[in-house]
Formats: structure tokens, sequence, C-alpha cells
């Protein structure tokens, strides 16, 4: 091995050392001043102060998982389904919350194209939870005005939110119907809804709980709105 790659990998585990004792007692160390890590992308250092730190506590705050035990082996990512669609990977997501990257973070479009299929955290050797972490950024990201969800993944969202609210289960084709409106794609599988509705998929009418005021309540006491 070359001294080049040599020099990487000393700098990789360094860092790796280093953020594995973001303990709070090390927390507390790392505020009072500065921490730098140089296992930071080529020609970089990372400076981690206590502006940086408060992302990485708050998720794990919000999840019980701490950032800093991610060692960026790659295995989450490497079996994501969305991985090839995704500008940021799973273990590219807990890289930048470890070091901070707050709006970065939330405002990436990818937190969102995540499908919670959960193989990340299945497949993850230091129980770090990224489905998990990517969960609570997303929460954190409409809390703090952030979010940048697309278009197609909000409508779904709200249309599926506005069944549960009306009928207290979900009604296919209102589903659809919201969906389509709210996205635009009207046109789209059109054809298939036909052979849907023969075959006893998708009910006309929706058939609601007897409970639906008291889930309306819920979506109110949560401050929900659609």
């Amino acid at each position: 091995m070359t001294p080049q790659p040599l020099l990487e990998v000393a700098r990789l585990f360094l860092c790796l050392y280093t953020q594995a004792a973001l303990s709070a007692p090390f927390v507390r160390q790392v505020a009072a001043g500065n921490h730098r890590c140089l296992a930071w992308p080529k020609g970089q250092v990372a400076t981690m102060t206590s502006s940086t730190l408060s992302l990485a506590t708050e998720i794990e705050a919000a999840t019980g998982v701490n950032p800093a035990t991610c060692y960026q082996c790659g295995k989450c990512s490497a079996g994501c389904p969305m991985a090839s669609e995704s500008d940021l990977r799973p273990h590219q997501v807990m890289r930048r919350v470890m070091y901070g990257s707050r709006e970065q973070t939330l405002r990436d479009e990818s937190i969102w194209l995540c499908l919670t299929c959960e193989t990340c955290s299945a497949r993850c050797p230091n129980a770090c939870d990224p489905a998990g972490v990517i969960d609570a950024l997303r929460e954190i990201s409409i809390e703090s005005g952030m979010a940048t969800m697309p278009r197609t993944i909000s409508a779904f969202h709200k249309s599926f939110l506005e069944q549960i609210r009306t009928n207290g289960r979900l009604h296919e084709v209102g589903l659809v119907v919201g969906y389509k409106l709210r996205s635009g794609a009207l046109m789209n599988d059109v054809t298939n809804t036909p052979g849907l509705i023969s075959r006893g998929k998708m009910g006309l009418l929706p058939d609601k709980i007897k409970g639906v005021a008291e889930v309306k309540r819920i979506f109110d006491k949560c401050g929900v709105t659609l």
C-alpha cells in the first residue's frame, strides 16, 4: 500500500475514534471549544463546534440513535432500493447528520424519497437505524419550515391523510382522485381503473368507521393541516 492510501486510512480511523466518543460528557467538552476531525472529503478539514453538533444531538434525542456510531461501512446504501434515485444515499445522510450539515440535510429532497422499507436499518451492523434517522429528519424539516418535498410525494401524503381524517380508513377512489388533483397527473394509469373497479379492488363509496369524530379530534390535537 502506498503512503497516500495509508494516510487516508489513518485519517478515517482517527475520525471514527473521535466521533465514537461523542457521548454527553464529550459533547459538553466540545461545546467549550473546537474539535477538529481530519477524515473529511479530500482537501477539507471539518471543525466541530456546539452549533454543528445541534442536528446530531437533536436526532439522538428524537430516536435514541447516536449518529456518531455510524462508521460509514456503506451496507445500508448497498441494499437501498432507492439509492440510484437519490442524490444522498443512507450512509451519506448519516454522515451529514454527524457533521451537523443542518440546512443542507433538511432541505435535501433525498430524505423524502426513502420508502421506509427499513432495509438499511436491518443491514446496519452497528444498529444505527438510518430509516429512523431519516424519519426524524423529515419531521424536523417540516417543523423548521425547510421541507422541500417533491410535489407527487406531498400530494400522496396529503391525499392519504385526508381519507383517514374523513373516513377513519382508506378509501381508494378518494385517494386516487385527491392525488391526481394535487399532483396534476390526471391521466396516469387511468386505463387501469375499469379493471380495478370490476374486480372489487376499488369501492366507489367510502366505508366509514364509527369513530370518525374521534379520529378528527386526533388530527386537530396534532395540528395536522391538509
